[in-house]
């Protein structure tokens, strides 16, 4: 996964400004699908970082549960 520099929750609220701003009824078609296109982006980023992090629990729990304590290696 390539990684980004905003963080998921900034990611989220850009992703929940163009929710709004599609439901706007004033925009123009070709700004509604620039906006849907940049909304695809963000939900798929946003995406990846919870599987990244459901991976990393799965991975810290496998440890924990064989006996292992460094979960700092994760």
């Amino acid at each position: 996964m390539k990684k980004n520099k905003n963080s998921f929750e900034e990611q989220l609220k850009s992703l929940e400004k163009i929710l709004l701003d599609l439901d706007n009824n004033d925009i123009s078609v070709e700004d509604a699908l620039k906006k849907y296109e940049e909304g695809i982006r963000l939900y798929r980023q946003c995406h990846d970082i919870i599987k990244d992090a459901e991976l990393k629990v799965q991975m810290i729990n496998k440890d924990v549960e064989s006996g292992g304590t460094n979960a700092d290696e994760f």
